[in-house]
């Protein structure tokens, strides 16, 4: 049975957090102060950790009232501590001036203690996808371990299904295919990561990217930065069909890099909702009934490509400008038409 925290008893703040305190004993660990020079970074830790403005708030909370919640850490066989949870608030502490952190200790072994730290941290408000493909794929493989060697009182409930990939989608609360998608990152090279956590390759894109092979990454950067052109799904999905086939080249790749990306959807929409203006004007004048349809072919040479492959909010905003106006021209249009016809 779970421990209520109504059983856990407190004494003070400073009995907590003052540096020359006692342990506390809590059910689940012991809560001491431990000089910062002392604890040291999780081995392989995917999570970043920057000294933003976030950091620095979160110093000024530090200095202010103290870390009100204490790291999780284990000792290390050199000597020390590894941190499990709590890297942020050591930053944080440092940058506050402090010399020493609340943590709990706990041993546990090298699988137990990588569960614990992802898990920790994929609760924080922002993760990059890079951090979360990196975190995904060291739980399955710590979990894949741990099931591999079940314990005594363990080894009935582990069976040769188990799923590592759906036992995270179930902490994490999303599916298995998505986590299988994260897991799939891990396969791209550094470059083309970073371009997926800067939003200017989209997250499914990516994964279908990841199915290339490193050298082929390689070349695609260089097709990419050759064309100013990040690839769309349908792009990536034609790229990783290449590959498969063994038909991928650089000359390829920049020639499906250069086509212009497909554009949105025609706009479909009654008429007497395309514009304000049409609207003020039925009963007026011929009418026409039903909905415009827009081309959008006639158009795309006035648009420039960047406005599709650069998904920034300034081009967003000027294409939708743009599109609101052709709707306008061709709705002027096919009203001369019809009166033309009718004349």
């Amino acid at each position: 049975m779970k421990s209520s925290g109504t059983n856990i008893s407190l004494t003070s703040y400073d009995e907590i957090f003052s540096s020359d305190a006692s342990p506390i004993a809590f059910p689940f660990g012991t809560i001491v102060e431990i000089p910062l020079d002392q604890l040291h970074p999780f081995k392989n830790h995917p999570f970043r950790v920057v000294d933003d403005d976030h950091m620095q708030k979160t110093a000024e909370s530090i200095r202010d009232f103290g870390v009100l919640v204490p790291g999780l850490v284990r000792p290390r066989p050199e000597g020390g501590y590894e941190i499990i949870a709590g890297h942020r608030r050591k930053r944080a502490s440092e940058i506050a001036g402090r010399e020493t952190m609340p943590v709990i200790i706990r041993d546990l072994d090298d699988d137990e203690a990588t569960i614990a730290m992802v898990d920790s941290n994929l609760q924080r408000e922002f993760i990059l996808h890079s951090e979360r493909a990196a975190a995904f794929l060291m739980k399955k493989e710590a979990l894949q371990r741990k099931a591999g060697r079940p314990s005594k009182e363990n080894s009935s409930q582990v069976g040769t299904n188990f799923r590592a990939d759906q036992a995270i989608a179930e902490d994490a609360g999303t599916s298995r295919n998505q986590v299988q998608r994260y897991i799939r990152l891990n396969s791209l090279i550094k470059p083309i990561l970073d371009l997926v956590d800067s939003e200017k390759i989209a997250f499914t894109p990516a994964v279908e990217l990841s199915y290339l092979k490193p050298e082929e990454q390689e070349g695609l950067l260089e097709a990419m930065n050759a064309e100013q052109a990040t690839p769309s799904l349908s792009q990536a999905m034609r790229l990783k069909k290449l590959s498969q086939e063994g038909h991928l080249s650089g000359e390829n790749m920049r020639e499906i890099l250069s086509e212009v990306k497909k554009p949105p959807k025609p706009i479909v929409k009654p008429l007497a909702q395309a514009t304000e203006a049409g609207a003020e004007n039925r009963g007026s004048g011929p009418q026409i009934t039903g909905v415009i349809t827009l081309p959008i072919e006639p158009f795309l040479k006035y648009i420039p490509k960047s406005f599709f492959q650069e998904k920034t909010p300034e081009n967003q905003e000027k294409v939708t400008r743009l599109f609101l106006k052709m709707a306008e021209l061709y709705k002027k249009y096919l009203k001369k038409k019809h009166s033309q016809e009718r004349g």
